[in-house]
C-alpha cells in the first residue's frame, strides 16, 4: 500500500486528487493540506511514501516545505512529488535542489499521475516530458556550474559512469545491460555515488550530472550557446 498526503492550497484542486487516489487500489490517502506549513506538518505526523505538494502556498511555499522534508532524517522515506499549474524553469531547478523527487503539471493525464506516485514511492525521479525538456534546455544554454555541484572528484571511475548513464534516463537494468554488470551491481554503484553527493535521490543525482559537466545536453540542430559560453 502506498501511503499519499496531498497539499494543496486549492480545496478542488485537493478534492479532485482524493477522488482519484482514493478510487485506486494499491493507494491510501492519509491526509490532506491547505498550506506548506499544515503540510509539513501532516508529513511529519504521517510520514507517507509520497507527499503530493504544490509549488505555491501561503505559510510555506512548497518548495521550501520539500527542503524541510529533505533535511529531515526521520523523513528519509519520503518522496515529494510537486504539483504546479506553471513549467517555469525556476521552479524545476528549485524544487529538485531541495530534494523532490518529481514534478509534474498539474493538466498531467490522470493515468500519468498514478504512474509518478508508484515511480516517486518506489525511490526513482520523475519528471513530465514537457518538464524535462525544459530542465535539459536550460543545461543546454548555459556552461557546466562546478561551484554549485562539488564532490565530482570523490566519484570512481564507474561510479561517473553510472551518474552518466542515469542522467540519460536509462534504467538499472539498461545501466547494467551497458556496463555488462549485474543489475544488482549498478544498484550499488548508483546508490555509493547518490551517499558521495548526498543526494537524496536519482532526481539530485540527474541534476548534478548536467550541472557538474560529466553529461553534455545534446543541441538540437541550428542551436548554439550564447557568445562567451563555447
Amino acid at each position: 500500500m502506498i501511503r499519499v498526503v496531498i497539499v494543496d492550497d486549492q480545496a478542488l484542486m485537493r478534492a479532485g486528487f482524493r477522488a482519484l487516489l482514493d478510487a485506486e487500489e494499491g493507494i491510501e490517502v492519509t491526509g490532506e493540506a491547505a498550506d506548506g506549513r499544515a503540510g509539513l506538518e501532516l508529513v511529519r505526523r504521517h510520514r507517507p511514501d509520497v507527499a503530493l505538494i504544490d509549488v505555491q502556498m501561503p505559510v510555506m511555499t512548497g518548495i521550501e516545505a520539500t527542503r524541510e522534508i529533505a533535511a529531515d532524517p526521520a523523513l528519509a522515506g519520503v518522496h515529494v512529488v510537486i504539483l504546479t499549474n506553471y513549467g517555469l524553469d525556476e521552479y524545476v531547478f528549485d524544487a529538485l535542489r531541495a530534494g523532490a523527487a518529481g514534478f509534474l503539471l498539474k493538466d498531467t493525464e490522470p493515468a500519468e499521475l498514478l504512474r509518478a506516485i508508484e515511480v516517486a514511492a518506489r525511490g526513482d525521479a520523475l519528471l513530465s516530458p514537457g518538464i524535462t525538456r525544459r530542465l535539459i534546455g536550460e543545461f543546454v544554454s548555459r556552461p557546466p556550474d562546478r561551484a554549485t555541484a562539488p564532490g565530482l572528484e570523490t566519484l570512481t571511475r564507474r561510479e561517473r559512469e553510472v551518474t552518466a548513464l542515469a542522467a540519460r534516463g536509462l534504467t538499472n537494468e539498461e545501466i547494467a545491460v551497458h556496463m555488462v554488470v549485474s543489475p544488482f551491481t549498478a544498484k550499488t554503484h548508483i546508490s555509493r555515488a547518490m551517499t558521495k553527493l548526498g543526494a537524496r535521490d536519482r532526481a539530485q543525482l540527474v541534476v548534478f550530472a548536467y550541472e557538474s559537466g560529466l553529461v553534455e545536453a545534446r543541441r538540437r540542430p541550428g542551436t548554439h550557446r550564447p557568445a562567451g559560453q563555447e
